[in-house]
């Protein structure tokens, strides 16, 4: 997208000014389709997603919202005629000097092609969780760089443990992240979300360093990408988690603590220092409640104050506690997925056995993964318009 593009959506003052304009362009031309809560979700979506930029796995997660709200509002390619007018007219009137009138049809032409990839991934994702809101309960600081954030939905989240949802807050809007909870559905419906700020990173510093209590973020849908327990079979677990890697294997193992039949689990925790283990408190909690069946192992690859047992890198510890049989859940950072891809099967692990977290950035098929997303829903309805928007299953928190 040309420099000029770039440098007009950046001018926005106020975004959400901006959002209500393009939702009014469209209402006074009698379509409504889009409820007005999800006009900023909808508009700064599409913006950032035909203006482009930013990593891959973010890119991915605005594509994921984007066709979910496709399917959900019964978007037709006709509607795209529409929705890119009143995407030119607002950048128009909010860009001020950085506008050039050749930049209309640059507009229009990214905003038809963004949303017939938007009415793929609707294909290809089918029903499911939709694009919902949540309140800020509480943001800690767990360690340098680092932060627990405790949301409310405002309405109950439909996901698994082992799953990953876009996350945005309205501070950075239509910029996007995948976030897995560290919880187990809970009965107050709250979810708690590990997050580590990457440097030169657009969103994670925002969350990380930013948000506050009480503020509001957009929730996209859940998605399977790799670490569900019924992915893993029957068997014996064995868990390894690089860095926040650790937040969706802890739900894991809160899940498994909830079925009738238990099942030996060994979870293998990697970081560099005794010091860099964010989630010690939580993870030794785990350990006195579930130390019949669950066993927790830290592999510290740069810590010589520890127990020489203790030493070694992720992937070496993971080899040593692996017994045949048991399904490996590998999480955490792209370059540790990819060496767990490569080196684990070297090492004895049987790839029938392995289980790794999708990336979003590389070397997997879109379709076949966006084909594990479908959700059989046979029991939804949709709400009013003035509502958040999305489908209600039944049992779902209103």
């Amino acid at each position: 997208m040309s420099g000029f593009v770039r440098t007009s959506v950046s001018a926005f003052a106020d975004h959400e000014r901006a959002a209500e304009h393009f939702w009014s362009f469209m209402v006074d031309r009698s379509v409504r389709f889009l409820p007005e809560r999800l006009a900023p979700v909808f508009f700064s979506t599409l913006v950032e997603s035909v203006v482009g930029g930013g990593d891959p796995a973010g890119r991915q997660a605005g594509l994921v919202v984007l066709g979910r709200l496709y399917r959900r509002l019964g978007l037709y390619p006709y509607h795209g005629t529409v929705i890119a007018a009143a995407v030119v007219d607002t950048v128009r009137r909010f860009a001020g000097e950085s506008w050039r009138p050749e930049l209309a049809q640059v507009w229009e032409q990214g905003c038809l092609r963004v949303l017939r990839s938007a009415e793929q991934w609707a294909g290809l994702l089918g029903d499911g969780p939709q694009v919902t809101f949540g309140v800020v309960e509480s943001v800690v600081s767990a360690a340098e760089g680092v932060a627990v954030v405790r949301m409310r939905p405002v309405r109950r989240l439909d996901y698994t443990p082992g799953d990953a949802l876009p996350v945005c807050s309205p501070r950075v809007p239509g910029r996007w992240r995948w976030l897995s909870p560290a919880n187990a559905p809970r009965a107050d419906g709250t979810v708690e979300f590990h997050i580590r700020a990457i440097a030169g990173g657009a969103v994670s510093p925002v969350l990380v360093g930013q948000v506050v209590v009480g503020e509001s973020l957009w929730l996209g849908p859940a998605c399977e990408v790799g670490l569900s327990l019924a992915a893993a079979g029957d068997g014996d677990l064995l868990l390894a988690a690089g860095g926040t890697g650790l937040a969706p294997l802890r739900a894991v193992v809160e899940q498994v603590a909830g079925l009738p039949v238990r099942r030996r689990v060994t979870l293998v925790v990697g970081t560099r220092t005794l010091l860099d283990v964010y989630d010690a408190v939580a993870l030794e909690e785990l350990r006195r409640a579930y130390g019949d069946w669950l066993t927790v192992v830290l592999a510290l690859s740069d810590d010589d104050d520890v127990d020489p047992v203790a030493r070694g890198g992720l992937l070496g510890v993971v080899l040593y506690h692996y017994v045949p049989g048991q399904a490996v859940l590998v999480c955490g950072p792209p370059q540790l997925v990819q060496e767990a891809r490569t080196w684990l099967p070297i090492g004895g692990v049987d790839p029938d056995d392995l289980r790794l977290a999708v990336t979003f950035r590389h070397g997997f098929d879109v379709a076949l993964w966006a084909s594990r997303q479908r959700r059989a829903d046979t029991t939804t309805t949709v709400e009013a318009s003035g509502g958040e928007g999305g489908e209600r299953r039944s049992g779902d928190a209103p």
